[in-house]
């Protein structure tokens, strides 16, 4: 082994000739992905002419001229929560009748935060910045900007005498490729019921809600419960809410843990059992809390609402999926719940799996409510929009509205 003396002398001459160590190597920035499936489509001219008789058209050019002002990765964040939050509020504002219109589209139309939000993505997917950013880091960006602009972040519900507290989520528009024009009527009454106060007989109700999007791995990784679990507790009633059949409502009775592979909004198919972390071993089925014998006794609108109680099931010692349309037996499988076994059944599954985790089961009611499908008018095979189109998501707001005003008065008298 070679002296301390030999090697201080050697190190000596590598100094005095100049010599330096290298500096650590920056992480290296990864190239920018390709725009998804979903983003692509907004190349097509009816989401063009949604944000353009919207004004949400401009949101993708400030976006970019924000995250071109960012020098280093923390501004580049504070740039995507900024103009994320913006963004929903935008939304909520021109759904709520606050603001400028920004062009002849009517208020309570969801499409225009879908396809803004869309631009956003795209355009943060693609963004080479001037300073290295990994893959990881543009991960978390686009993260933080679905969140932020799904309302998924906003303030909690106050606090006051008497104020009952409210959560409602929608969706997305989805089956893009059937009919890109489609709107969800369960995004529109999200953003037209975000912060309004509902008058009951037991006192206001404040209501807060977000929308969700309709891709498998947003649920896989955890999108759902992240959202919720600090809001369930403080809630006094909450609906996943979604498009479901034509000309009813249901209120679905119970959830089933099991994905039927119809494709999503990035053309992704899955067909497996419900992906869930957390303790022990997630049951099959989960039910409703929510007060459906009033509900469906109740008249709230235009619409019948029904107590749907079928699912599907593979029964015990079973091999072969079978319909029940009074609810599952014990020991069953599942394969559909009330909901089908898309991903209305899995917010659903996973909303009320999470009210159970918590301790919540006995004291908040909670559990998913479909809507009818939205249909244009008759006729209409290549217009973004009509008379009846309007008239009928307007009435689908009003009457979410009425369900969860009759649900809160009934919650109330269940207590008393």
């Amino acid at each position: 082994m070679p002296s301390l003396r030999v090697r201080t002398g050697v190190l000596a001459l590598v100094l005095a000739a100049g010599f330096t160590a290298p500096a650590p190597a920056a992480p290296a920035a990864a190239a920018a992905p390709s725009p998804t499936v979903e983003e692509r489509r907004l190349e097509r001219a009816v989401p063009q002419e949604i944000l353009r008789r919207s004004g949400f058209d401009r949101r993708a050019a400030a976006f970019a001229r924000s995250l071109d002002r960012a020098r280093s990765y923390a501004e580049a964040r504070r740039a995507v929560l900024r103009e994320g939050t913006a963004l929903w509020r935008r939304a909520v504002n021109r759904a709520q009748g606050r603001g400028p219109a920004g062009g002849d589209l009517s208020r309570d139309d969801d499409r225009p935060l879908y396809w803004a939000r869309l631009a956003m993505t795209r355009q943060l997917r693609t963004w080479q910045p001037g300073f290295a950013l990994t893959g990881p880091r543009r991960d978390r960006l686009l993260d933080a900007l679905e969140r932020t602009s799904r309302g998924q972040t906003g303030p909690r519900h106050p606090r006051g005498e008497g104020l009952k507290r409210v959560l409602v989520t929608g969706f997305d528009p989805f089956t893009l490729d059937r009919d890109i024009r489609i709107s969800n009527p369960s995004g529109a009454a999200a953003l037209a019921l975000d912060g309004t106060v509902i008058e009951t007989a037991d006192g206001p109700a404040r209501v807060e809600t977000a929308v969700f999007p309709v891709r498998w791995r947003d649920f896989t990784d955890g999108v759902v419960e992240r959202a919720l679990r600090a809001r369930l507790p403080e809630a006094d009633l909450f609906a996943t809410v979604s498009q479901g059949r034509v000309g009813r409502f249901d209120i679905e009775r119970t959830n089933g843990a099991w994905r039927g592979g119809f494709p999503d909004n990035d053309d992704a198919a899955r067909t497996e059992t419900v992906p869930v972390a957390g303790p022990g071993t997630p049951p099959q089925w989960t039910s409703t809390t929510l007060p459906y014998r009033e509900i469906t006794a109740a008249d709230t609108g235009p619409f019948p609402v029904y107590d749907n109680t079928a699912v599907t099931e593979i029964p015990a010692g079973g091999t072969e999926p079978v319909v029940r349309p009074d609810g599952p037996t014990p020991g069953s499988t599942a394969r559909a719940g009330g909901g089908g076994n898309y991903l209305s059944n899995e917010i659903a599954y996973r909303a009320t799996l999470l009210r159970d985790r918590l301790g919540l089961r006995r004291t908040l009611p909670g559990g998913h409510v479909h809507t009818p499908v939205l249909r244009f008018g008759a006729g209409n095979t290549t217009e973004v929009t009509d008379p009846e189109f309007v008239r009928e998501r307007l009435a689908i707001i009003a009457q979410v509205r009425a369900i969860v005003t009759v649900a809160l008065e009934a919650a109330r008298r269940a207590r008393d």
